[in-house]
């Protein structure tokens, strides 16, 4: 990783202070710090001027404890081509974490503009270093335009992660997915760029089974109800979801997680063409269920639920989905707080306490049983929206649900996956929305069950 080293003999001392505990900074500094007036305010940063150049560097942590976005400003906010050692060894895995998001840049198509200070390790970082990795496949993966990202190449970003970490991959497609999975293969079936499913299974045999399922509609154009243009814009996105679940997997295999996790990402394009389901159509789904096509732009939940309905048939002891699902979601939550939905309190509450130790927050919506006849259909066992105005994020999770079979815990995330501007560790673009809360969670709900 560009933004860190293992040997840095020459690091300069990186110091850390709050208003409080300012004046325990090095007598020598103190004057030059109060001549420029640096308060410590979170996020303040101050370069220490020495004899022959720099001494070193202080960041102020504010009132508030610190966070890994605490120190996501320093990689680009530190001269360029300077090197650091961080001076309080309890803050190692919290500044390793920031500085590493805080570094990243999507540089496929453009030199950036300037290259990242670099921190030498600390003893201590523990799993940060990994979490940084997994979150930059997740922001790359998001951050390429649809033309260089369609469903082959996003399956084969789920083939390349199986090979670095010795798990077994396999892609369904053709006449296997197109009987199998018939609800997904409608979705992509208008695009010349054929669906697929693309599978990942990593792990022992007596540990519990993780199935996790990515939404990875590649491009959206909403289909025959076409997005306005404003509303395409960003739709390079839509397979936010699965960047994610792929970059969990990434983060809970490299920690060797007591898991075993099945990976499906459903990799498909909803495009425009003479092959495109239409409103009004009732398609089939792996379950047996059939669906009336109530809007075409409700792709993702059909992509879903043939995925929820194959995780669900290899005995699971959890599920977990996520998808850029609702627009609903963001109209309530914002973007950077993902909804939760589950029909497991212990594992929301794993969920939840995993978000707020990461300060990676997640929100848990109702799974609201009165809604769930808005989904009903004259025609079909259901259709693929409510007629009413409201509560879409919830329908959208009432409407997975169906498809998960009772008694299995599951757990849904409605994301945005993306920063609009950018902030100190979240560049604009792409992002691992919930990724840390979700890995901490997991974590936390394997060694609850190992107690019971």
């Amino acid at each position: 990783m560009d933004a860190f080293l293992t040997e840095a003999p020459a690091a300069l001392p990186l110091y850390t202070a709050t208003p409080a505990t300012l004046d325990q900074l090095p007598a020598g500094h103190l004057a030059f710090l109060a001549a420029t007036g640096f308060k410590a305010k979170a996020g303040q940063i101050a370069v220490l001027p020495g004899g022959d150049g720099l001494a070193g560097a202080v960041l102020g942590l504010g009132e508030k404890p610190p966070t890994a976005y605490s120190f996501g400003g320093l990689a680009m906010g530190l001269p360029e081509g300077t090197q650091w050692r961080l001076v309080d060894a309890s803050l190692a895995r919290l500044a390793t974490l920031g500085w590493g998001l805080g570094a990243y840049q999507f540089t496929r198509f453009k030199q950036p503009k300037r290259l990242p200070a670099r921190l030498l390790l600390p003893t201590g970082a523990g799993d940060a270093p990994a979490l940084v990795s997994a979150i930059a496949r997740a922001r790359d993966l998001i951050n390429t335009p649809a033309n260089l990202l369609g469903p082959a190449e996003l399956a084969a970003a789920v083939g390349d992660l199986a090979a670095a970490h010795g798990a077994r991959f396999r892609v369904i497609e053709g006449e296997a997915l197109a009987q199998g999975f018939p609800a997904l293969h409608a979705v992509g079936a208008s695009s010349p760029r054929a669906p697929r499913v693309a599978v990942l299974e990593w792990g022992e045999a007596e540990h519990p089974l993780l199935a996790l399922c990515g939404k990875g509609v590649c491009f959206d154009t909403g289909g025959l109800d076409l997005k306005p243009p404003a509303a395409m814009l960003r739709m390079k996105k839509d397979m936010g979801g699965a960047a994610n679940m792929i970059a969990l997997a990434e983060a809970l295999m490299a920690a060797k997680a007591p898991w075993r996790i099945l990976l499906l990402v459903g990799a498909v394009e909803n495009a425009v063409s003479g092959e495109a389901f239409r409103p009004g159509d009732v398609i089939g789904t792996r379950k047996g269920l059939s669906v009336e096509v109530g809007n075409t732009d409700a792709e993702g939940r059909l992509v879903l639920a043939d995925l929820l309905t194959y995780a669900g048939e290899h005995n699971p002891a959890v599920i977990l989905d996520a998808a850029t699902l609702t627009g609903a979601a963001r109209v309530a939550l914002g973007p950077d707080l993902p909804a939760l939905f589950s029909d497991d309190d212990a594992l929301a509450s794993a969920l939840l306490e995993g978000g707020a130790a990461e300060a990676d927050p997640l929100w848990r919506l109702p799974l609201f049983d009165a809604y769930d006849p808005w989904l009903d259909s004259p025609v079909a066992d259901m259709n693929n929206v409510s007629s009413k105005p409201f509560a879409g994020a919830i329908v959208a999770a009432l409407f997975l649900r169906r498809f998960v079979p009772a008694g299995v815990p599951w757990a849904h995330l409605d994301m945005y996956a993306w920063n609009d501007a950018t902030r100190p560790g979240r560049p604009e673009g792409g992002e691992a929305t919930g990724l840390r809360a979700l890995v901490a969670g997991l974590l936390q709900a394997r060694y609850k069950m190992a107690e019971k």
